[in-house]
Order: structure tokens, then C-alpha cells, then sequence
């Protein structure tokens, strides 16, 4: 059974073409700006067969072209690699297209044969700098930038999502940082910087949580095209999603 939080059909923002969304419950990050608050507690969600989920990619199949597929997303998917594995099998058995949306905090054996399994690898960074990176999300990103270097020295195409948060994660030093590391990777296909909102405000209240970011403004044209330009001296393609 995979522990399923929500879909979504036809989605454009979660990898190349048209998409299946698959949402799953659960993420060990405590990301200050999550706009899925509701998929953090792995106590939560749906059980649902895997071939329940199969049988949705191959009914829409015929929608996703030579680009779409199927992504899944969350909370954090690699937390349920385990029972993801066969599914991921039986979907390349069928011709789908698979993405990984996954913050790469977690590694076991599971989680690298799953990611051996995937077609694109979503990676999402919240922030070089590992101290603000803990603040920001309550752990370290030491792992994530293991499993980039991982990705790179497997051939494994990837891209490299970043959410830009004001006072937060759009340090100049920061971004400068990480395209020295990153920027020479050959398989990086792409990085996404994703502008901070506040989408997800009205779930932390019908949860009876804190918001604490609630000073923070959604980002400025200026901020957005100055971390583009930033990203562009060390990455060949940029774009704001």
C-alpha cells in the first residue's frame, strides 16, 4: 500500500509536459514555508493499492505526449520507497515517464534503487548554507548534497529546484556557494528557482499551527531576476517557475 495525501491531473509544474501527481503523506523536513503542512505527519493520508495508482497513469496516458508522465511529490516520496519500488517497475513496464519530487535528505538501499528506477529526479535545495539550511527546515543538507553528487557520478538526469525566500534562502553567498559546487555537474539538466508564497497560510490555521514566516513578502520582480542572474553565471538553464 502507498500512503497517498491527494492528486493532481494535468499538472504543468512538477516536471516536463502534462503530469500525473501523485501527493504522498509523510516528510521528515519541517520546512518553515511548507505549503503542504497537511502532508507532513505520516500518520496521515490514504492508503491505496499500487495498483490503484498504476491503473490512473495508464487511464491517462494517452494525455501526457512525449514529454508527460507521472511525478511524485509530497511530503517527502522516499520515505515510502520501499513500496514505491514495484509500482516504479511496473510503470516503466508500461511506458510512463517517472519524475521524483524529493528534498534527497534520506538514504538507505531502498531509496538508492528507487532513485536507479527514476527517470528525472526532482532535487530540491532549500539552501546551501548549512546552518540557515537547519533553521529553515530543522535539519542538516548534508545528505541532499550527497545525493546530488550521487545523481551526477550515475549519469542520473536531474533538476535542481530552489525556493527563494526573503531574508531566508536568497543570500548572494549562499547561491554563489552552491553554483561552485553544483555548477560544473554535466547532468543537471536544469535548475527552477520557485518564488515564495504564501499558498498554503490558510492550512496552518485550520491546523491550529504557527505560521512563522507570516512577516515575510512574497518575493519582488527585482529579487526574482537577481537570483536568475545569479544562477545563470554557473547554470546553463535557468528558469522562474
Amino acid at each position: 500500500m502507498i500512503n497517498v495525501h491527494s492528486y493532481e491531473s494535468m499538472g504543468t509544474f512538477d516536471g516536463p509536459g502534462l503530469r500525473l501527481v501523485v501527493f504522498l503523506q509523510g516528510c521528515p523536513f519541517r520546512c518553515l514555508y511548507c505549503a503542504n503542512p497537511d502532508t507532513i505527519d505520516i500518520r496521515g493520508g490514504n492508503p491505496t493499492p499500487a495498483g490503484e495508482i498504476l491503473q490512473m497513469a495508464i487511464s491517462q496516458k494517452a494525455f501526457f505526449g512525449k514529454k508527460g508522465g507521472i511525478t511524485f511529490s509530497g511530503g517527502e516520496p522516499t520515505l515510502q520507497a520501499e513500496a514505491l519500488i514495484p509500482l516504479f517497475g511496473d510503470l516503466k513496464a508500461a511506458g510512463i515517464h517517472i519524475c521524483l519530487d524529493t528534498n534527497g535528505g534520506i538514504w538507505n538501499e531502498k531509496v538508492e534503487e528507487l532513485l536507479d528506477m527514476t527517470d528525472l529526479v526532482l532535487l530540491d535545495i532549500k539552501e546551501f548554507n548549512p546552518e540557515r539550511h537547519r533553521m529553515l527546515t530543522g535539519r542538516g543538507n548534508g545528505q541532499t548534497l550527497r545525493t546530488a553528487e550521487w545523481l551526477e557520478e550515475r549519469e542520473r538526469p536531474f533538476w535542481l529546484r530552489y525556493v527563494l525566500v526573503p531574508g531566508y534562502s536568497d543570500f548572494e553567498e549562499d547561491i554563489r556557494g552552491m553554483g561552485e559546487r553544483l555548477g560544473k555537474y554535466r547532468n543537471i539538466q536544469r535548475v527552477e528557482i520557485l518564488p515564495y508564497h504564501r499558498l498554503g497560510v490558510h492550512k496552518y490555521e485550520a491546523m491550529g499551527w504557527d505560521y512563522r514566516l507570516k512577516e515575510v513578502a512574497e518575493n519582488t520582480p527585482e529579487q526574482l531576476e537577481r537570483a536568475e542572474r545569479l544562477f545563470k553565471e554557473y547554470f546553463a538553464t535557468v528558469v522562474v517557475n
